[in-house]
Formats: C-alpha cells, sequence, structure tokens
C-alpha cells in the first residue's frame, strides 16, 4: 500500500472515530493523534485534509477539547493556511474558518464579555474575504436512518452536495445536524437523501411554545442540486478501511481492538512524519 491511500485510510479512521462522542476526549488525550491530524491539514490530497478537518470539528464539539486542541502546536497556524490558500476547496476553506472561529471564541467566553467575544469571532471571518457566507445548521430527522450501512448511504448522498460543509449523525434518535452554506435550500438535502430510496427526510423546527416540530418537505418536489466537483469521491467500498470487517471502525475504550486500532494509527503517524 503507497503512502498516500495509507494516510487517507488512517485520516478516515480517525474521522469515523471522531464523530462518536464517545471517542473524542481519548483521541485528543492520545499523544499522536493531534499531531498527525495537523499534519494533515497540510496533505497534498485535498480529500485528506477534508477529512481531517472533519475529524478536528467532531472533537471541537466537546466543550472540554477545545483549549486543547487550540493549544496544540499548529493547529490555528495550520487552519489558517488551509483558508488562505488559493487551491483550497470553497467548502474545505468554510470548514477550517467555522473551526478556527470556535476554538478562537473557546477562550474568550470565560474572559470576555459578550460583545467582545462576538466581535473577535467577526474577526476570525477576515480570511474568507469577500468571498464569506455565512453558514445555517438544518436539523434533519431521517426515517430509514437504521444502520450504519444506512448512514453510508446519507454521507454519500450529502458530500455530492456542493455547499455542505459539516454534519454529525444522532443514530440513536434518526438524526443528522447538517452546516450548509446560507444560499443551499434544506430542500436540497431532502432531495438528496430520498435519492437513495431507502431514506426520507423531515426538517427538525422549534414550534412557537419552544417544542419541536417535523416539517415534511414537498412530495415529488425537485431541487436543482448542484453537485460538489472540488471533494475527490471517498474511496470506493472495496477498498474502504471501514468496511472490512476486520477493521471495523469501535469506541475507544469500549474494548480491546478500539484501543488496539487508535496505538495502531499512532504508530502509523510516528512511522510517516517526524515532529
Amino acid at each position: 500500500m503507497s503512502a498516500e491511500p495509507e494516510a487517507l485510510a488512517v485520516v478516515n479512521q480517525l474521522r469515523d472515530l471522531a464523530a462518536d462522542p464517545m471517542n473524542r476526549r481519548a483521541i485528543v488525550q492520545d499523544q499522536g493523534c493531534l499531531p498527525g491530524l495537523i499534519l494533515f491539514l497540510d496533505h497534498p490530497n485535498p480529500q485528506v485534509v477534508y477529512s481531517a478537518l472533519l475529524a478536528i470539528r467532531y472533537l471541537a464539539e466537546c466543550r472540554a477539547n477545545r483549549e486543547k486542541l487550540k493549544g496544540e502546536l499548529g493547529m490555528m497556524l495550520s487552519l489558517q493556511n488551509v483558508v488562505q490558500k488559493s487551491t483550497t476547496p470553497g467548502e474545505t476553506k468554510l470548514l477550517a474558518s467555522e473551526i478556527y472561529e470556535l476554538l478562537q471564541a473557546s477562550s474568550s467566553a470565560d474572559s470576555e464579555p459578550v460583545e467582545e467575544a462576538i466581535s473577535n469571532r467577526r474577526k476570525a471571518q477576515f480570511f474568507l474575504g469577500s468571498s464569506n457566507k455565512r453558514a445555517k445548521t438544518v436539523i434533519l430527522h431521517i426515517d430509514g436512518l437504521d444502520d450504519s450501512s444506512r448512514r453510508s448511504l446519507c454521507e454519500e448522498a450529502l458530500l455530492k452536495i456542493r455547499g455542505v460543509i459539516s454534519f454529525t449523525f444522532q443514530m440513536a434518535v434518526k438524526r443528522c445536524i447538517v452546516r450548509i452554506r446560507s444560499d443551499l435550500k434544506a430542500e436540497a438535502l431532502a432531495s438528496a437523501i430520498a435519492s437513495t430510496e431507502v431514506m426520507k427526510a423531515q426538517q427538525v423546527v422549534k414550534g412557537e411554545n419552544g417544542d419541536e416540530v417535523l416539517i415534511p418537505f414537498a412530495e415529488g418536489s425537485s431541487v436543482e442540486v448542484e453537485q460538489n466537483v472540488d471533494l475527490p469521491d471517498y474511496l470506493p467500498e472495496d477498498e474502504s478501511p471501514s468496511q472490512e470487517p476486520d477493521k471495523a471502525v469501535s469506541r475507544v475504550g469500549s474494548s480491546q481492538d478500539g484501543t488496539s486500532w487508535l496505538g495502531a494509527a499512532t504508530n502509523f503517524l510516528s512511522r510517516s512524519f517526524y515532529w
């Protein structure tokens, strides 16, 4: 196996592990994973960079991790470099900028007035210049999101849409939280999910009394979806390590196999880079 596919396999595994909230503290505490993710941000393969950003975004969802992430040597500088690089795809820039903004805000939340903290977060947006478009969050309830194979189908459908920045699954309640560009309609997400022919999405919104309400999308409505061609396709199923039974993703700390895989990933990073 060549170095690049091996790097892609490792970063995709880290991304999948980081998607599980049970794993996030363990990954951040590991001595090799964060330095490796930072080095992946400078990788020539844009898919490796995007997967590394998704992994970091997942890790940052745990508030207790944010100071550690921000303080990790090279993290903030590497995020800036991703955004400023002229060859970086638009969605990758948005995701890197969002992570930078989130980590910047983590240290100011306890020590600055709210107005000042907001001002600092706005300053972080300068990296995108005039092309910056505000992102929004859409929460989807997905009927048929029953197992990992359906989740993979949903991921593939969402990754094809230009304007999708990141997404997080809550499998227990059949939900997907999607960060998208403000000019992208939620109907485009529903249309992509419906194209799987085994799942159907409804939007979760807050009602007037604060309760959550499920809003169905119009049946048979066709929404023109701009395909995402900036990012390469993910590994095909016959090459994807997450599809191999003997390398299945498992929770770190929940079994010996999970801990062993994290150690194997660290060993790969140690063999491949020097820090």
